[in-house]
């Protein structure tokens, strides 16, 4: 507990009735009366607020600048509350505005308002009640992130932001260049911002054998879907002497163990996204930590989806189209409809996977597949994506070949192959597609501090 002030999040479960304390925070509501009058004040560390009971002259002398939104330090005494949602109130004995608050022209009034609205106004939406619980569970997601690999041992590596290689292949990356830049890049070649550190993470493994990397990551892709922002932060851990079964079985294990930390931790805001955002999320979270992940190859995946499209059901995409790849509307189906649970869909066809995914050894109907997988929830679709990395240097190089890729620029990775390799694998999840599953929220834009979208990097 700080010397200089306490968190209300400390106040409640610590006062001792007919303590003298101080709050300071922001008003969320006031009301002046003949009889009565107070305020309600937040100060984010939890989503209860104070109700401070004001003695007539304080109202009198202060109410014109106690509206919503001013910065305020109250000191009284603490004690038991008549009536109402809390259980305890401040009989207020000075209250002291820190910071006034126009209230004429501030924006969040005591109405609804629109999630698109609140994007134009980024600076202002920590205060109000949904992003308040956004970024608590934010917080908390990530601390049970690092929580859950530290226990188990893995070492936490410091990936490069600027790279020049593309991990995925895509070419959908932003350049890095030197204001003023002329004749010779900075970097001596072309450099870009990373849009994964798996590549790199790897190296670690070849030497702590279970590692992750957790930071920012970058795609320059012309996307204004709900579930796609031109910065997003990414978790990706690589474990040695591992197969994809391996894989599975960390993914599965961490996903349960962060959603079984955030349930704990943050048990009231969870309650505001079951109350207020999707109706019946806490039941279907706590049921994905009571039964396994469901297990499904993809061509057995495509039949699933082949026999309900012969029963009647109608997608986007068809599944008897050629080049057929699951969709969101596919992943979807399966996970929410056809499992009812988390599923791994397994053993892609390589031709639709990156260069790095270790080649089965044997094909399926004839087609060539790669030890991949992605897990898909409900209301989500693709949550993870991971796989087996391809150890062996002669096939790694027949699929950088068969990508287009030109093996010099990989040289360090194609080392690695040649200098004590062994089975490795993992996988990558972004963290907003998990605060989005977590909470029930629809928009990528509405769980990131700053949202980066095309046309779109303002605040």
């Amino acid at each position: 507990m700080s010397a200089r002030r306490t968190r209300i999040v400390d106040l409640i479960p610590a006062a001792a009735e007919g303590a003298n304390v101080e709050i300071t925070g922001w008003i969320r509501t006031s009301r002046f009366g003949k009889n009565i009058s107070f305020v309600h004040v937040f100060d984010g560390s939890t989503p209860k607020t104070i109700q401070a009971i004001l003695t007539p002259a304080l109202a009198e002398a202060h109410k014109g600048d106690l509206g919503v939104g001013a910065a305020v330090r109250i000191t009284g005494t603490w004690k038991a509350s008549p009536g109402g949602e809390q259980a305890f109130e401040v009989a207020a004995h000075t209250v002291k505005i820190v910071g006034t608050c126009d209230a004429s022209d501030y924006p969040l009034q005591k109405k609804r308002t629109s999630m698109e609205h609140l994007r134009t106004i980024a600076h202002l939406r920590p205060r109000t009640n949904t992003f308040q619980a956004v970024f608590r569970v934010r917080h908390a997601v990530s601390w049970h992130i690092h929580r859950f690999f530290h226990e188990r041992g893995f070492l936490w590596i410091h990936t490069p932001i600027i790279t020049t290689s593309d991990a995925e292949g895509a070419g959908e990356l932003f350049e890095v260049v030197a204001t003023g830049e002329s004749g010779e890049p900075f970097f001596g070649r072309s450099a870009f911002l990373t849009v994964s550190g798996q590549l790199a993470v790897e190296n670690f493994a070849q030497a702590f054998t279970d590692v992750y990397t957790f930071g920012p990551t970058f795609r320059a892709e012309h996307s204004h879907t709900t579930r796609h922002a031109a910065e997003f932060w990414m978790i990706e851990p690589e474990i040695a002497f591992a197969d994809l079964d391996d894989v599975l079985a960390l993914a599965e294990d961490f996903v349960k163990s962060v959603a079984e930390g955030v349930l704990t931790d943050c048990a009231d805001d969870m309650a505001f996204f079951d109350r207020f955002i999707e109706k019946g999320l806490l039941d279907s979270l706590r049921a994905v930590l009571d039964a396994p992940f469901a297990r499904v190859t993809w061509h057995e995946a495509r039949a699933l989806l082949a026999e309900a499209e012969a029963q009647g059901k109608t997608f986007e995409h068809a599944v008897s189209a050629p080049g057929f790849e699951l969709q969101t509307e596919h992943e979807r189906w399966l996970a929410e409809e056809h499992f009812g649970r988390p599923v791994f869909v397994t053993n892609y066809p390589a031709s639709q996977k990156a260069f790095y995914m270790r080649l089965d050894d044997e094909e399926t109907d004839g087609v060539a597949t790669v030890a991949a997988t992605d897990l898909l929830v409900p209301r989500i679709g693709e949550l993870i994506g991971g796989s087996q990395r391809e150890e062996r240097l002669d096939v790694l190089d027949a699929r950088l070949a068969a990508h287009g890729l030109p093996a010099e620029t990989y040289w360090w990775y194609r080392d690695l192959r040649r200098y004590g390799s062994v089975p490795h694998g993992g996988f990558g999840l972004g963290l907003e597609r998990l605060i989005l599953w977590l909470t029930g929220m629809q928009n990528i834009r509405d769980v990131l501090p700053f949202p980066r979208t095309p046309g779109q990097a303002e605040f």
